[in-house]
C-alpha cells in the first residue's frame, strides 16, 4: 500500500470520528451563528429548545452528509498534509537540515504544509458544509429539503454549481488560515514530545495524541471562529433577492451584521464550539494515527 493511500485512509477513519464525536455540538454552535440577535439566551437555552421541540435525533440532523463528506475531507487534509510534509522532508534532506531524512520541518514549513491541506479540503468542505447547515437550520414543519441528496438536487437545479458553492470564498479563507495553525500546533507538540524523549512518533502514547489534537483544536477556533461566523450566515442566506438574500457578498456580511450586531455576533454561539473542540478534534488525531500505525504494520 503506498504512502498516499495509507494517509487517505487513516484521514477517513479520524474524519469519521470528527463527526460522530462533534455534530451534536455543530448543530448547536450553527443555530446560535446563525439566528436572530436575542433567540437564544446561551447554549443551554438552544440545546435545551432542540431537544424539547425536535427531540434528541435533531442533534444527528445532517450527520449523514458530514459522515460521508467530512471523512473525504479529512482524507484529503491528511493527505495534502503528509504530501506536502513529505516534499519539504526531501528538500531539507538535499540540503542537510531537519535531522534524519530532514523530517524534522520548520515551523514555517509546517504552516505552509496546513494551509496547502486546508486549501485542498476547502473543494469538498465548502458543499458538504453548505448543504449540512441548511438541513440543520430549516424548520422542521414543511421542510425544503428531505435530507442531502434532496437539497443537493433542488439546489443544484436552481443555482447550477454555483449554489452548491456558496459561501466558497470565505470558506478558502477559513481552511487556508485555521489548518496552518492547527497543523502547526499539532506537529509541534509532536516534534517537542519526540526530541525530549527520544522515541518514534509511533511511540507517542495514544491519550497524548488526544491531548496534543484538543490543544491544536483550541488554536484552530481562536483563529478562524469570526470566519466560521460569517461563512455560517453567507451559507444560510437567500441565493437571490427574491428568495431573501440579505448579503451581496462576504464584505456586506462583515459590514452588516457589524453594524447591526455589532462584535457579540462574531463570537455567538463560540461556548459549544470550545466545549466540541477537544473531544471532536482528539478524536481526529487519534483516529488518524491509531489507523496509521495499524497500517503502517500491513
Amino acid at each position: 500500500m503506498s504512502k498516499t493511500v495509507k494517509d487517505l485512509t487513516a484521514g477517513t477513519a479520524g474524519g469519521i470520528a470528527q463527526v460522530l464525536v462533534g455534530q451534536p455540538f455543530d448543530i448547536v454552535k450553527v443555530r446560535m451563528q446563525t439566528s436572530a440577535k436575542g433567540t437564544y439566551s446561551g447554549m443551554m437555552h438552544c440545546a435545551g429548545g432542540i431537544l424539547k421541540n425536535e427531540g434528541p435525533l435533531a442533534f444527528y440532523k445532517g450527520t449523514l452528509t458530514p459522515l460521508l463528506g467530512i471523512g473525504v475531507c479529512v482524507s484529503i487534509q491528511f493527505g495534502a498534509l503528509e504530501y506536502t510534509k513529505r516534499f519539504f522532508a526531501a528538500q531539507n534532506a538535499t540540503r542537510g537540515i531537519g535531522g534524519e531524512w530532514g523530517k524534522t520541518l520548520t515551523g514555517s514549513q509546517l504552516f505552509s504544509a496546513g494551509v496547502a491541506a486546508g486549501l485542498a479540503n476547502g473543494f469538498v468542505s465548502g458543499p458538504v458544509e453548505h448543504i449540512r447547515i441548511r438541513l440543520q437550520t430549516q424548520s422542521n414543519v414543511n421542510p425544503t429539503w428531505n435530507g442531502p441528496w434532496d437539497a443537493i438536487k433542488k439546489i443544484y437545479s436552481a443555482h447550477g454549481i454555483k449554489g452548491l458553492y456558496k459561501g466558497q470564498g470565505v470558506t478558502f479563507l477559513r481552511e487556508a488560515s485555521g489548518y496552518g495553525v492547527y497543523f502547526l500546533a499539532y506537529e509541534k507538540l509532536v516534534q517537542r514530545e519526540m526530541a525530549k524523549k527520544g522515541i518514534r512518533r509511533d511511540e507517542i502514547s495514544p491519550v497524548n495524541a488526544v491531548l496534543y489534537g484538543a490543544a491544536a483544536g483550541y488554536a484552530l477556533w481562536a483563529v478562524i471562529y469570526p470566519i466560521d461566523m460569517i461563512k455560517s450566515r453567507m451559507q444560510t442566506d437567500g441565493f437571490t433577492p427574491a428568495t431573501g438574500q440579505k448579503y451581496k457578498s462576504t464584505i456586506d456580511c462583515v459590514r452588516t451584521v457589524w453594524r447591526t450586531e455589532g462584535l457579540p455576533a462574531f463570537t455567538r454561539g463560540l461556548t459549544p464550539t470550545l466545549i466540541r473542540s477537544p473531544f471532536a478534534n482528539g478524536a481526529t488525531f487519534l483516529g488518524f494515527e491509531m489507523a496509521a500505525r495499524m497500517l503502517d504494520r500491513i
